[in-house]
């Protein structure tokens, strides 16, 4: 009770007007309760950065969730979110990791440091943990490896290890696998007695003493299936495993094409390594169609902090070639000043012919 009217003292005004209730908290805050990040909610961040109000910031950005807390820092100038991440320090909820681009990651692990990432990525599913490590540079991704604990370090290692842009990149290794023999009550008791409690799931893998996936059993079934009946009775055999060096984008197509919410990820033996998440795979569509659209359009990955420089370079190759072929264009128009001198005509229709050419 102590730290949940510390935190209302702090959400309240800092100076709120007489005639008001001293226990009244602004509409900013209100809203960051119940709507999350809106222009208030940011103003009033911006507000507490700027007058060094820590207890004010942590209190603002500690109810947000992680997308939340990613899109504040998104939009928050370089500087400002450089601070906040000082501010929130070990308070930083390591799951907004996740949610910020690769660019403004990459500026959040400077002001963060090695030693701090470290630290968060524990919180992490591993899936994201490698998504993470794996953006950054070669010493970086050493000195992370080497703090991180013994236990993280292996499976950070091994999704490192296979192919980029690999189901074996974007699978998670927490999953739950029981064995075929196993009745339904036994499997509800492991359940509750082991570390899921607070793990998100939907699907449990039944596998045989190889730890070759055999079935899968939702978890509304396995609820609602009677205690003494056994996991081989009640596991649907007919499911789809996905190779771990298999395209990220082909993982999509199968989600797709047959409504899967979640499939096992097997090595070159048959054997379950992990599994996919309908989640990951929104990810992966998300950048697939971006990484096309970018294509399409001759341009390339950037946000708000971008240099004029790095915009620059990033346009600059395909401006030179438009450049260079309006001059051949020009070049070629000048062998026939004669003819466009006689038939005026002519040059009106030049920029219609240019026009439709580019379609």
């Amino acid at each position: 009770m102590a730290r949940a009217d510390k935190n209302k003292a702090l959400l309240a005004d800092t100076n709120p007007p007489a005639a008001e209730p001293p226990d009244r908290r602004d509409e900013g805050d209100r809203l960051a309760a119940l709507y999350g990040l809106t222009p208030k909610v940011e103003s009033a961040v911006i507000a507490a950065i700027e007058s060094d109000a820590e207890e004010r910031a942590r209190a603002l950005v500690g109810p947000l969730h992680p997308a939340d807390q990613a899109d504040l820092i998104e939009r928050l100038p370089k500087p400002q979110a450089a601070r906040l991440i000082l501010i929130l320090g070990d308070g930083l909820d390591a799951e907004m990791l996740a949610y910020l681009t690769e660019g403004t990651r990459d500026e959040i692990v400077d002001v963060m440091g090695v030693a701090a990432l470290a630290r968060q990525l524990p919180d992490l599913p591993t899936d994201d943990a490698v998504n993470i490590v794996e953006e950054l540079e070669q010493n970086e991704i050493d000195d992370v490896l080497a703090a991180l604990p013994a236990t993280e370090r292996v499976l950070v290692e091994e999704g490192l290890s296979y192919p980029e842009d690999s189901a074996g990149r974007m699978m998670q290794r927490e999953m739950v696998t029981v064995p075929s023999f196993w009745t339904v009550g036994q499997t509800i008791d492991y359940l509750r007695a082991s570390a899921f409690q607070d793990a998100e799931f939907y699907l449990l893998f039944v596998v045989d003493p190889s730890r070759n996936p055999i079935g899968e059993v939702r978890l509304s079934k396995l609820l609602c299936s009677q205690r003494p009946r056994r996991m081989a009775e009640i596991m649907d055999g007919d499911f789809r495993k996905i190779p771990a060096d298999m395209d990220q984008e082909e993982v999509s197509i199968l989600f797709r094409r047959y409504g899967m919410v979640s499939a096992p990820v097997v090595d070159e033996h048959g054997r379950l390594i992990g599994m996919i998440t309908i989640d990951d795979v929104i990810d992966v569509i998300d950048e697939e169609a971006e990484e096309d659209l970018m294509a399409l359009a001759g341009v390339g990955e950037s946000n708000v902090r971008s240099t004029l420089w790095e915009t620059m370079q990033g346009r600059s190759s395909w401006l030179l070639i438009n450049l260079v072929t309006a001059i051949i264009a020009s070049a070629v128009i000048g062998l026939f000043d004669a003819t466009i001198e006689r038939l005026v005509a002519l040059a009106v229709l030049m920029p219609i012919v240019a026009s439709m050419g580019g379609n």
